[in-house]
């Protein structure tokens, strides 16, 4: 059996499969496209449990695309506290601006004019064309990997480009009539039958009558990826900062990494408690009382954190600092994961 006939077989045995089998999720009871962009956007990197809250809060509170693109970036930002991968949500804003100026509101049908708007790639172009307006267009992610390497039993690299070019060519050639359900269909195997970190359940799998990987033996060893190289290590100070019920942040840069969120304040390297205290000096404040010292570490794409935590009361509210009442860094100042972990350590004990 050729890798052509594997695939070709795919539809008939996943479609009857999804149907009886599927997970009931918030973002499969629509086809509308704004709603579906979201739910992409929102669950790359991110699991589907932790999106679920997040989807319902941010459709709540921005329900059209006419809503996302006026939203100030404050409100924004507090509505993706916490998911991480902060450039998401500032392409989804662009995006969404594009939508209302140049298409009237109305969320493009072409697949060329969808993987121009910022943020979308070929993957999340896919799977908007497919889902929502039922067009043949793969959507190729890791999960459609995998199942594509051991369905064929191949083990080219998976995060090679060329390798995601190639299956999204051989699913376009055996994809149905109902498009949008087959990508789902695919999303959804690859979820949980045939899922990661983990055995693939081949003896549930409707696919394993003809599934190579798994009449060879060679399932349960792909898909492959190439060797990944070491993430850069980064110490850094954190300082928690706090006055009489006020806590002191600081806004980031407008360029780079987590561009223009909050953050507490912070230094390179690991300082011990006496050069903590003179760097605290040195920022225009009065140490008065050292509460306690954390460690913690928080892993970003390609850089790793290795971060000390340092809770001091200081004398008077003041340098160049934005000073912060527990309620108000809870309703307005988003905080990315690296330093709301801090802050998590406060209101849990």
């Amino acid at each position: 059996m050729e890798s052509k006939e594997c695939l070709s077989r795919l539809p008939q045995a996943l479609l009857p499969w999804y149907a009886a089998n599927r997970r009931e999720l918030p973002w499969r009871q629509t086809r509308e496209p704004y709603r579906i962009w979201l739910s992409e956007i929102m669950l790359q990197q991110t699991r589907v449990e932790a999106v679920k809250g997040y989807y319902a809060r941010f459709l709540q509170a921005l329900p059209t695309v006419e809503d996302l693109a006026r939203c100030p970036d404050e409100t924004l930002h507090k509505l993706w506290e916490g998911l991480g991968y902060y450039s998401r949500v500032r392409n989804l804003k662009k995006a969404a601006g594009i939508v209302v100026s140049e298409f009237g509101g109305v969320f493009p049908r072409e697949y060329a004019q969808v993987l121009a708007l910022p943020g979308i790639g070929e993957y999340t172009a896919g799977a908007i064309c497919s889902i929502a307006f039922n067009q043949r267009t793969p959507a190729v992610d890791g999960n459609v990997l995998r199942v594509v390497s051991r369905l064929t039993d191949d083990p080219s690299p998976i995060d090679l480009p060329a390798t995601k070019a190639r299956v999204r060519e051989a699913l376009a050639e055996v994809y149905p009539e109902e498009a949008g359900t087959f990508t789902q269909a695919l999303m959804e195997l690859g979820a949980t039958l045939c899922g990661p970190n983990w055995k693939p359940r081949c003896s549930e799998c409707p696919c394993q009558e003809f599934c190579l990987g798994s009449l060879r033996g060679t399932a349960q060893s792909l898909p492959v990826k190439a060797p990944k190289k070491e993430k850069r290590q980064e110490d850094r100070t954190v300082f928690i900062l706090s006055c009489a019920g006020q806590y002191a942040l600081r806004r980031r840069p407008d360029t780079g990494l987590l561009a223009g969120l909050w953050e507490f304040p912070n230094v390179s390297g690991h300082l011990d408690t006496v050069r903590a205290l003179a760097a605290v000096e040195e920022m225009g404040l009065r140490p008065a009382q050292l509460l306690r010292e954390v460690s913690r570490k928080h892993i970003f794409t390609h850089i790793q954190w290795n971060l000390r935590g340092v809770y001091l009361e200081v004398a008077a509210a003041e340098g160049d600092f934005h000073w912060f009442t527990a309620e108000e860094i809870d309703t307005q100042a988003a905080l990315p994961t690296a330093f709301r972990q801090f802050w998590e350590e406060i209101q849990n004990v």
